[in-house]
């Protein structure tokens, strides 16, 4: 019997080849968005599961309020992984990472670096929490000693191969000489670690001994012991802060207790992160790596069912929008003995069979697409065709969508009455009107909110870029690594100066583009020992030239200047700082602070300027209080150019540089590229809403197409009438068409409300943010009406030029 549902099937879909196009054109869209868009959801939602015992590891975070800041923070004291060990039974190891960032590596007999963009110290007990396995080394003695590393396969074949790496020595920063003692093979990219290729022995690093609770500098993991609760350890986590950082805060801030914190507003929090969590549901101060956001994989999650759904939706109204052409056949099967059953089991053979062909030809689409989507998600993510499980699920998903977007149809369709239908009553025993038109309002209210949300993201990316962020980022370069010209910085710079493109340049480790930094306490000279005067503010190490280069306002003092000899005493603070000082602008001018606390002697800095606030995190951040002062460690150096051929002047630049630091590297940026790369994944989020509007436009326009010639075909002899009775080709257009207008105006006054309310959620993560103009709604409108006019008028004309003779004779 199936055998014969097929055949009949196949014949029915090659008599009507344009109709089996639209339908299975519709559906394999669909279906080829909504399994990229599950590949990259699956992707996100599997970060970090590869590691063993992953559902045991967690990570320590800590909220901070002190010295006026708030901050959330993904880093922790020194200390702690040792109060953790000893306090808690429930924890079977303690890990810790102290990120360093960028480092040049070379062979110690070899006079040329090699930058490695991810370093960072580890524990040695690193390989057990991860239940990492080494390529090269033993895992049990591979960071016990001080100066060891291990590197990636990457890292190891870049400097000597894997075979060859362990045993050799390197020079880490032109500094100390490490030994390689492992290596490893790479990270997925779905792990935190992914872009990490250098890992040293903790014991390397002097500051992970001491004990300071002061100081947040380490990421610190724990894993639990099979079956043990987190929750049993949540409320002595909290209580840590009298047990342990309050005594140790006291070193600094003689007489700070517990209550006075509490009574001032302040407070210091400790709790855990599940390890397979942090992508999605962390965005604290230095993540290891640049997280994603779970709203993310919602509305991507909402965008492959809408697809999903949309494809289906166009696929009834193409079928229903047929059926009359099929309404005799039903009648006459029926006349012959087909009861109802067997003609939904035909109807829903035929909609099973387009639905495996648009299957075939979605996959074949995705593998086109998929480096594409790669390049555009920033994925590495492979079709898993040998995975049986994929295969399930996904036979399985389209033999639901089979039914749910063909059990419409074939219900409609086998509810013909057979007398109606042989007598030549077709079109009366045609129903659902209302399913359709509802159908179609779905889909344009789908297409219109997708439209709306488009242009809203798009809006707040040209808002963010367009912001005055109180300095000057355009055609400024950043050259890195400058250490590594050793006594020669300052000639560097200065033959730098000399060139003819260049405005100004400055030497620092600090620029106002989002990256890791930390927080000092300063307390003023006068008044008592309390912590409430203290204020936390970020340092930055800067020169003479920082400020002019940078572009910055002073809003009262002055600037440093080389003609005054005590400025290296001296800050620069920002309008922050003053608010959170108490003072104003003016007020603050003269005053001293100190970071050296609990010392007797500490050094004082004197407030000489002010500067206008400037954004240096990302606009979803507010301006933290910061602080210039004139001091060494300088890394980097920012050079402002004139504008011309960059690429001249780069190569200018990188001749003074071979001849200050020969057979180094020579790495930089733009500070603009710099600044639009932290808003990749809004770009992101901007480019997949503009490819899958355009598909759900797509989808929609099918729908609304078939209706229309459902429409058109069901008004066959209305038209016939109304042309011999004098009706020109425009009213009968207009009249045609005006009923799906109704439908869309509809499908707007549903999405431009939902739009809104979704997309003003989505704005309230940006501290700095757009009001979602009137024209953005009126826009959206406007391209939903003029997209229905143009897919709807095709059909409206060609049924009002269309013969009212042959109209008129149709049966």
């Amino acid at each position: 019997m199936f055998k014969t549902y097929f055949k009949i099937a196949w014949r029915s879909l090659k008599k009507q080849p344009f109709f089996t196009f639209l339908n299975t054109f519709g559906l394999s869209i669909g279906m080829a968005g909504a399994l990229l868009i599950s590949l990259y959801i699956y992707d996100e939602m599997n970060y970090d599961t590869m590691f063993a015992d992953a559902k045991r590891i967690y990570r320590i975070n800590v909220d901070i309020k002190f010295g006026g800041e708030a901050r959330e923070l993904a880093v922790t004291p020194a200390p702690l992984a040792t109060a953790l060990r000893s306090d808690f039974s429930e924890i079977e190891a303690v890990t810790r990472f102290r990120t360093w960032g960028s480092a040049l590596l070379r062979k110690v007999n070899a006079d040329a670096n090699v930058k490695e963009e991810q370093t960072t110290f580890v524990d040695p007990s690193f390989f057990d929490m991860f239940g990492i396995d080494l390529l090269a080394g033993d895992r049990n003695t591979a960071l016990e000693r001080p100066n060891t590393l291990i590197l990636t396969k990457t890292a190891a074949e870049k400097h000597f191969g894997i075979n060859k790496a362990i045993g050799q020595n390197v020079r880490f920063n032109n500094d100390k000489i490490y030994t390689v003692t492992g290596v490893i093979d790479d990270f997925p990219q779905n792990s935190f670690l992914r872009n990490h290729t250098v890992f040293m022995s903790m014991l390397s690093y002097a500051d992970s001994e001491i004990v300071n609770w002061g100081g947040n500098n380490y990421q610190t993991f724990i894993k639990l012991i099979p079956n043990a609760d987190i929750n049993d350890i949540q409320a002595p986590l909290r209580g840590f802060l009298g047990k342990y950082v309050i005594p140790g805060v006291q070193q600094f801030i003689p007489g700070v207790t517990e209550e006075q914190l509490k009574v001032a507003g302040d407070y210091l929090v400790y709790s855990t992160i599940p390890l397979t969590d942090i992508h999605l549901n962390s965005h604290r101060v230095a993540e290891v790596s640049a997280n994603n956001d779970i709203q993310s994989i919602y509305i991507l999650s909402f965008i492959a069912v809408f697809l999903i759904v949309l494809a289906a939706v166009n696929f009834m109204n193409l079928s229903t929008a047929q059926s009359l052409k099929r309404a005799k056949e039903v009648g006459v099967r029926k006349t012959l003995g087909s009861n109802k059953t067997e003609l939904i089991r035909q109807f829903l053979v035929e909609s099973g069979l387009i639905t495996f062909l648009s299957l075939a030809l979605a996959t074949v689409m995705a593998v086109v697409a998929l480096p594409f989507f790669n390049s555009l998600a920033d994925k590495d993510i492979s079709i898993p065709f040998l995975s049986p499980i994929f295969w399930l699920i996904l036979i399985g998903s389209v033999i639901l969508l089979g039914l749910f977007s063909g059990g419409y149809p074939a219900f409609f369709m086998s509810r013909f009455s057979p007398v109606k239908v042989l007598k030549g009553g077709g079109q009366s025993s045609v129903g659902g009107g209302n399913v359709r038109n509802s159908l179609v309002v779905f889909q344009f209210s789908i297409s219109v909110f997708l439209i709306v949300s488009t242009l809203v993201v798009y809006q707040q990316l040209k808002f963010i870029q367009g912001k005055d962020l109180g300095f000057s980022k355009d055609q400024v370069l950043i050259v890195n690594d400058v250490f590594v010209t050793g006594n020669k910085a300052n000639t560097f710079k200065e033959e730098i100066k000399q060139l003819g493109f260049v405005k100004n340049a400055t030497l620092s480790s600090y620029f106002p583009t989002p990256s890791n930094r930390s927080d000092t306490t300063f307390k003023p000279e006068e008044g008592n020992s309390s912590h409430e005067n203290a204020i936390s503010m970020q340092t930055w190490n800067v020169d003479y030239d920082y400020v002019s280069t940078m572009d910055f306002k002073m809003v009262a003092g002055r600037d440093f200047n080389r003609e005054v000899g005590n400025d290296s005493t001296n800050i620069i603070v920002n309008e922050t700082a003053v608010a959170n000082m108490g003072f104003s602008p003016e007020e603050a001018l003269g005053k001293r602070y100190t970071s050296t606390l609990g010392e007797e002697n500490p050094q004082y800095f004197t407030i000489i300027g002010v500067v206008k606030d400037f954004h240096f995190d990302t606009l979803k951040e507010g301006i933290e209080a910061l602080s210039l002062r004139l001091q060494g460690q300088k890394n980097a150096m920012a050079i402002k150019l004139e504008a011309g051929n960059f690429s001249n002047s780069i190569s200018s630049i990188e001749r003074v540089w071979n001849t200050v630091a020969p057979g180094q590297p020579f790495d930089y940026y733009f500070m603009e590229d710099s600044f639009n790369d932290t808003y990749q994944a809004e770009q992101r989020l901007g480019k997949i809403f503009i490819i899958f509007t355009i598909l759900s436009i797509l989808i929609a326009c099918l729908g609304l197409f078939g209706l229309a010639a459902f429409n058109a075909e069901k008004r066959t002899k209305e038209i016939g009438i109304r042309k011999v009775l004098g009706a020109s080709i425009r009213q009968i257009s207009y009249k045609l068409s005006l009923d799906f207008l109704k439908l869309v105006a509809i499908s707007i006054l549903i999405s431009l409300p939902l739009g809104w309310f979704i997309m003003n959620k989505w704005l309230e993560d940006f501290s700095y943010r757009i009001d979602i103009s009137w024209w953005v709604f009126v826009l959206a409108a406007v391209l939903a009406i003029v997209i229905s006019i143009i897919t709807v008028g095709y059909q409206s004309i060609k049924a009002a030029i269309a013969n009212p003779v042959k109209s008129l004779r149709t049966e």
